[in-house]
């Protein structure tokens, strides 16, 4: 798996880690961005086990259905190659990916978003930790961190350091005021805290 996550890793390593932890609303946003994918794997993965609707329809209607997931902005690089390549097939092309390609394609793409975890270097210790678990284990596992592991794991490393902010001697009644808030908020609450609060008081 090390090579698995290395090669992962190397794909993504000049990906701007800015884009995943500037913002004071990061977990909001991830989790908004990464419920959309829960949603695509869940679904695609739902129509691959059950009786497929896609078997009883029309060419021109599967490909009406993978040009909606091309369009769709969520959809990942791996999700796009393989819609397109599909659109380029035949109808049995245009089905294989409905009930399974789609699925398999997601996944790829989640294990890019968490390779750019592991990636940033402003990545902590449980970020890390439960990323490596989710590449290690199955989709599911994947996008159950990228819609709600990832905020908690990012939650606790952001706990780790507000605790060393209020363990300092030399910090004012305010900021320790605002840093036992944060403690006491969201994990919303203790990132704005780390990215601008302190600096507030």
């Amino acid at each position: 798996m090390r090579a698995t996550r290395g090669a992962l890793a190397l794909a993504v390593g000049a990906l701007t880690p800015a884009l995943l932890l500037a913002s004071p609303s990061f977990a909001a946003t991830a989790a908004d961005a990464t419920a959309v994918t829960a949603s695509s794997s869940a679904s695609a993965s739902t129509a691959a086990e059950d009786a497929s609707p896609y078997d009883s329809m029309t060419e021109e209607e599967l490909r009406i259905a993978v040009l909606r997931i091309l369009a769709d902005g969520s959809a990942g690089k791996a999700v796009r190659r393989e819609a397109q390549e599909a659109l380029d097939g035949t109808a049995d092309d245009l089905r294989a990916f409905l009930k399974t390609g789609l699925a398999l394609a997601q996944d790829e793409d989640n294990k890019v978003a968490i390779a750019r975890l592991l990636a940033a270097p402003g990545s902590g210790k449980a970020v890390r930790r439960e990323a490596g678990k989710a590449l290690d284990g199955t989709a599911a596992d994947r996008v159950a961190f990228l819609t709600t592991g990832y905020r908690l794991a990012q939650a606790e490393d952001d706990r780790v350091a507000v605790a060393k902010i209020l363990a300092r001697t030399d910090i004012s009644d305010a900021l320790r005021a605002a840093a036992r808030a944060a403690l006491d908020g969201t994990p919303e609450d203790l990132r704005h805290f780390l990215e601008v609060g302190q600096y507030e008081v």
